[in-house]
């Protein structure tokens, strides 16, 4: 997940949260203390867990090892567990008694072509091995390891507590959100036609560079819809001394790139939110060669379905007009392939006022933020339920050292790094803390006993 940092850290550090009263707890202290209790003797097994998912990323659709691990900790806490959906994806489910069924999730990968830079004894220091036998630095960046880190301590938490609540609770560990595919591939394999038990609610969670300790639970338009296309511009090869002789895709790809900057700032309400990236130009391999074609790889942000729908139309324009001009023919026109796809991930109102005084109660007031705005980054988790219809609510749990977030604030910055960047790193007693409010928020929704 790629968030717009700045303005989540900025309300995670600076919004008093909006918390239910003392009276208002779906949990008692008393199951509270319970909770802290139970993950803080597993503090030690949590923390070389995550040591060791860190030390050993896997990009998407390759996280054999992560999901091994995961199936094989469920098994031992009595989960009935089912893998290889959608490739890597692993669901375990835990049936204790009547009552809600409750989906919780953990993202499994990596980011590829990031070398990490923390200086942590289990950094990731070796690259992976792709299948077509290159390498590629990868790294947890974006805080995956933590996700199922969290799970697994949940998981053994609520397998501890099951005197105080009753249910169904399915924990499932998901592939490749990094490239947004992993919900939809578990859908695709057939997620709602296995006969696991259907959800009431849903349940995810996310780190972000705020301080240890807060969390962000807000309702409404959380995160943007997001697109990952490639467009390839074919045209002619030839030798790079006679450009006469050739159609050259290299030049057509830079006009794009540089058209594309008009989509957001010409076409698109300038009050409506929308994001055009290109991440990636992949073109030739010699100096004096012109390539026979260039692609693309374009990254889409937006919160409403037509604004999408106008930045890939004139995205095809720009790209057919530049073609033309060029004198591609009519057969070798420029083609676009979308890849990852996700809609705008909208928590549910009343599950993130459901969880607000749990939360409060396990980290005091003012650590719960009740009204950050909506963010440009974007999530595939809700792409699992949208079948279903089925209300979900997803939290943001800082990770970064409060005395980094303080002073990184003195000198004018709002943040002391950032998600998807070589020195993100995420502090041990975040660890503990996430696998706590994951638990709470579990316990809550599955209506724990007062």
């Amino acid at each position: 997940m790629f968030l717009t940092l700045r303005r989540i850290v900025l309300c995670l550090s600076f919004v008093t949260a909006i918390a239910g009263s003392a009276t208002a707890h779906a949990q008692s202290q008393a199951l509270i203390d319970k909770v802290k209790a139970v993950i803080a003797a597993d503090t030690p097994r949590l923390e070389a867990t995550f040591k060791d998912l860190h030390a050993h990323p896997e990009l998407a659709f390759t996280e054999t090892r992560t999901a091994g691990i995961v199936a094989a900790e469920l098994r031992k806490l009595g989960f009935t567990v089912t893998t290889g959906i959608g490739k890597t994806g692993v669901v375990g489910v835990l049936k204790n008694g009547p009552g809600p069924t409750l989906w919780y999730r953990a993202d499994m990968d990596a980011n590829g072509g990031v070398r990490e830079t923390t200086g942590l004894p289990w950094a990731a220091m070796q690259p992976q091995t792709l299948a077509d036998g290159s390498e590629v630095d990868v790294m947890h960046a974006c805080g995956h390891d933590a996700h199922i880190t969290w799970l697994l301590g949940a998981a053994s938490a609520l397998t501890q507590l099951k005197s105080e609540w009753s249910g169904t609770l399915v924990v499932y560990a998901q592939p490749a959100e990094e490239v947004g595919l992993g919900a939809k591939a578990m859908v695709d394999d057939g997620l709602w036609t296995r006969g696991f038990p259907k959800p009431d609610f849903a349940l995810g969670s996310h780190t972000a560079p705020a301080a240890v300790g807060m969390v962000s639970n807000t309702a409404g338009v959380r995160m943007a819809g997001v697109d990952q296309l490639d467009v390839e511009f074919r045209g002619v090869g030839g030798h790079g001394s006679a450009p006469e002789l050739a159609i050259d895709p290299v030049v057509m790809a830079a006009q794009a790139v540089l058209a594309y900057q008009t989509i957001v700032s010409r076409t698109i309400d300038p009050q409506t939110p929308a994001v055009l990236t290109v991440g990636a130009i992949r073109a030739g391999r010699d100096n004096n060669v012109i390539p026979e074609s260039a692609t693309l790889l374009l990254n889409l942000r937006w919160l409403k379905p037509q604004v999408r729908e106008l930045m890939l139309k004139r995205i095809d324009q720009i790209d057919n007009g530049i073609a033309a001009a060029a004198g591609v023919p009519a057969d070798r026109m420029p083609t676009r392939t979308m890849k990852g796809h996700a809609g705008p991930l909208v928590n549910d109102s009343a599950l993130v006022e459901r969880l607000r005084p749990g939360l409060v109660a396990l980290l005091g007031e003012g650590k719960v933020v009740g009204n950050f705005p909506t963010v440009m980054g974007s999530e595939d988790f809700q792409e699992a339920f949208a079948p279903l219809n089925t209300p979900y609510v997803f939290l943001l749990i800082g990770v970064a050292p409060p005395e980094r977030v303080a002073a990184a604030q003195k000198q004018g910055r709002l943040f002391p790094y950032s998600n998807h960047n070589p020195d993100f790193f995420v502090e041990l007693p975040a660890v503990t803390l996430g696998a706590q409010i994951n638990t709470v928020a579990a316990l809550t929704l599955l209506g724990s006993k007062p």
